[in-house]
């Protein structure tokens, strides 16, 4: 059933707000009393109610019907969401209260096909929420997450509901269903059976309560991490600009004259902003302010701090979780993941901890020669980690990180992950100019996918590429429709989403290495959907310890010939990237991995450490402060997430207690890796790529992971080949 992984999807994604700018409102046209009260109020009355219409409405025009983004208004949202409820409520109680004996068809296919007009109406709300936030969604957001809450728990509690997809789940029929249905149905089971389903009485009430509750904190967390985004802009004359690149320089002045501050420069408060900010600015204070701006998010002790948020919610997970007979919330979250157990995915990660840390002194030793023989400091400190650590790649690898940005442009990127696609999955991707296809922003383009060989349609690709207020930092990859085939055959519509610095008008827009391989990264995501070929949409859901590999996998053809010598070509001269250059991103590449290896295990860690204590009373700032020494953590790095502005676990669930994933991905990232690598066609060779979209892309979850990643190896993915891949030693 679709509806408890949507839930999941929800609390993850969709309640996540953004920062956006109070809009400008014309002056209210005085009128009579009598008028005023009526007819302006029917006439309000009336443009609710359609915009309210238009937000439930079947999508219309090309393409199966896209979303009609130019169309819907705020106005009409609570109002639709509360209509779409109230519509998938009544749909769920007729497959509930059916007098015929449960069975596959007509009761787990009866709950694929509901809700739709629901899920259109989110498909709104994740836009607004991620996208084009302003101030008047996010108090709808705070007033609707609640209760979208208690819709699901409705839903997740329905005895008579989870009576039918038990008896189905038990029943001897299942044994004659296809292997894909088998898996449908025991998707659909656990979904309620881990959501509160199995309670009654009192524990049942409860449960719901604490989700309503923490539907609420979620959404509270994450605006006060926007909050503080916004809140903290560093405005810089052009004597504080040293050391930073042309290309940092444009981006600063556009973000300072998109904030009214024409003739300045403005370093944001966030990732694209900071990192490139540390890596190059000469002035040491300044990048101290700048990096206690970042790394402070949701610690400030001010009314946006998140500390108390932090124990409230792990408070209100434990409790739940131990309702349903768990140890902790751990044990809950990765029963259905590939890890099963806390102990396994700890395991991994104490795995790989000694060496990266090991790397971080290595590392630091190499920056303080640097920095004392330069600059006289005597230790390295967090806020000069990235500076110097550039210096150190210049020196050993002669690499500077600048110098190949010019040969990163993001249209150009663009096209070679088309060919990518084209070469691994037989896709071609042709623009759509004319308008047919509705976008949010004027910034969104979008992209019809076809098959090459049978150019048949498989659906449509939205890229929004740059950073503005009212859209959350990061990256990230959606879908606004999935594939399906089980009632008629459905086409995707695929969603990229990122926070570029524009470049200046006329120009092209110029990106670092890491943020190419994000680039990549996240378009994985989207081939993982536009290559499904599952028949339900539960099918189309994903296990967390899994999902990122495909994505992951995606990033190592950025560093393949084809791209390097066709795609990398410098944004003045046009010409393709020197061999020389390509030779020192070679020999480069397993650089800094100390740095990135830690902090991202220590986010991982304390995520995993505060979701299997008992947090009765749990001081979040100091079980951060002491996790971190017990694993003796080095004092130049500072977790990538620190927890008051851990997002990915607490502004939902989607990454709670599994942020470990992205390593338990990465390890059969390199793994499969080593497939191409081995192959006599390299990264594309074409056996290798057509077991690659058979067993790992195309069938989504309708294949145990474990059992898919099986089909496409041969055997399971050995953690050696993650070792190779960063540098470390193998046992």
């Amino acid at each position: 059933m679709k509806q408890p992984i949507f839930q999941a999807l929800l609390v993850s994604s969709l309640l996540i707000g953004c920062n956006g700018s109070e809009e400008s409102k014309p002056e209210a046209v005085q009128l009579p009393a009598q008028v005023n009260n009526q007819n302006v109020g029917a006439k309000q009355a009336d443009n609710v109610e359609q915009a309210k219409a238009q937000l439930l409405a079947k999508w219309t025009g090309p393409y199966q019907g896209v979303p009609a983004f130019d169309k819907v208004s705020l106005s009409g949202l609570i109002p639709a969401l509360e209509q779409g409820m109230a519509n998938n409520l009544a749909e769920v109680e007729l497959i509930a209260n059916n007098p015929e004996p449960a069975t596959f068809e007509n009761t787990i296919v009866a709950l694929e096909g509901t809700g739709s007009e629901l899920d259109r109406v989110f498909s709104y709300w994740g836009i607004w929420s991620s996208n084009v936030s302003s101030p008047e969604f996010r108090e709808i957001q705070a007033e609707m997450a609640p209760k979208i809450s208690g819709f699901y728990s409705k839903i997740n509690q329905n005895s008579k509901l989870f009576e039918r997809v038990s008896a189905v789940y038990h029943s001897e029929a299942v044994k004659n269903l296809s292997a894909d249905k088998q898996r449908l149905v025991l998707l659909t089971y656990n979904g309620f059976a881990r959501n509160g389903a199995t309670l009654s009485g009192d524990q049942k009430t409860r449960y719901a309560d604490i989700n309503q509750e923490l539907a609420k904190l979620h959404t509270k967390f994450s605006n006060n991490v926007l909050a503080d985004e916004e809140n903290y802009v560093l405005y810089l004359n052009k004597s504080q600009l040293g050391g930073l690149p042309e290309s940092v320089i444009n981006a600063a002045a556009a973000a300072a004259n998109d904030r009214d501050h024409a003739g300045e420069y403005a370093i944001t408060n966030t990732r694209s902003s900071m990192d490139p900010f540390l890596t190059y600015s000469t002035e040491r204070e300044l990048r101290k302010q700048v990096w206690h701006s970042y790394y402070n998010r949701g610690d400030n002790g001010d009314e946006f701090d998140n500390n108390a948020l932090i124990a409230q919610i792990l408070k209100l997970r434990h409790e739940r979780v131990v309702l349903l007979g768990y140890k902790n919330y751990a044990s809950w979250r990765l029963e259905d993941r590939m890890a099963k157990k806390p102990a396994n995915a700890i395991k991994l990660m104490e795995s790989v901890w000694p060496a990266a840390i090991a790397r971080v002194e290595e590392e630091v030793d190499d920056m303080l020669a640097i920095g004392k023989k330069a600059d006289g400091i005597e230790k390295v400190e967090p806020w000069d980690y990235r500076f110097y650590a550039e210096q150190v790649r210049k020196a050993k690898y002669d690499l500077d990180s600048d110098e190949v940005k010019q040969y990163l442009q993001l249209n150009k990127l663009r096209e070679a992950m088309f060919y990518v696609a084209g070469r691994l999955f037989n896709f071609n991707f042709a623009e759509i100019t004319d308008g047919s296809v509705p976008v949010f922003h004027e910034d969104v383009r979008v992209w019809e996918v076809t098959d090459k060989s049978s150019n048949e349609h498989i659906g449509l690709w939205y890229l929004d590429p740059f950073a503005r207020q009212g859209k959350r930092s990061g990256a990230w990859a959606t879908t606004y429709r999935s594939h399906t085939t089980f009632n008629g055959k459905t086409n995707v519509l695929s969603s990229n989403n990122s926070n570029f610095s524009k470049g200046t008008a006329g120009e092209p827009t110029l990106i670092s290495w890491d943020d190419a391989q994000t680039y990549f990264h996240e378009f994985g995501h989207a081939l993982h959907f536009l290559a499904s070929n599952v028949a339900y949409p539960t099918l189309n859901g994903g296990v967390r310890d899994y999902t990122e590999f495909q994505s992951q996998l995606l990033e190592r053809w950025l560093s393949t010939d084809e791209v390097i010598n066709n795609y990398l070509v410098h944004y003045k001269t046009g010409k393709a990237m020197p061999a020389d250059l390509i030779k020192k991103i070679k020999q480069a590449a397993t650089f800094n991995q100390g740095f990135k290896t830690t902090e991202y295990l220590a986010s991982a860690l304390v995520d995993m450490k505060f979701h299997t204590v008992d947090p009765t009373g749990i001081d979040a700032d100091k079980f951060e402060r002491e996790t971190l020494a017990a694993l003796n953590m080095p004092e130049q790095i500072v977790m990538r997430h620190r927890s008051p502005h851990f997002g990915h676990v607490f502004s939902g669930e989607g990454y709670s207690s599994s942020y470990y994933g992205y390593m338990w991905a990465e390890v059969l990232t390199s793994d499969a890796a080593e497939a191409f690598a081995e192959a006599e066609g390299g990264f594309y060779d074409e056996e290798v790529a057509a077991k690659l979209v058979e067993h790992l892309f195309s069938v989504r979850n309708a294949v145990d992971p474990a059992d898919a990643y099986r089909a496409f190896r041969g055997r399971d993915a050995k953690v050696e080949a993650l070792m190779r891949d960063r540098g470390f030693p193998v046992k």
